[in-house]
């Protein structure tokens, strides 16, 4: 299972910042995730950002036991 990191509002949508999700792509960890965490941290994916290990990923990327898979909502501010 890999581990699973959640930033700004997608860990707000789903209550946690970390988590442990199976899968063996990227695309199932999410899967899970939303089956987990429900529709408001369904509808945050379309725009978030998902980096495996601190690289951008795919979908399809194949991830391990020993992987991080990161969550990364789009960040807005500024002066």
């Amino acid at each position: 299972m890999a581990t699973l990191r959640l930033f700004a509002s997608a860990r707000e949508a789903a209550g946690t910042s970390r988590d442990t999700v199976p899968g063996s792509t990227v695309a199932e960890v999410l899967r899970v995730a939303t089956e987990r965490y429900g529709s408001g941290f369904a509808a945050l994916l379309d725009t978030c950002k998902v980096w495996v290990n601190g690289e951008e990923a795919q979908q399809d990327q194949a991830v391990s036991d020993t992987d991080e898979v990161a969550v990364l909502p789009p960040v807005s501010g500024g002066a």
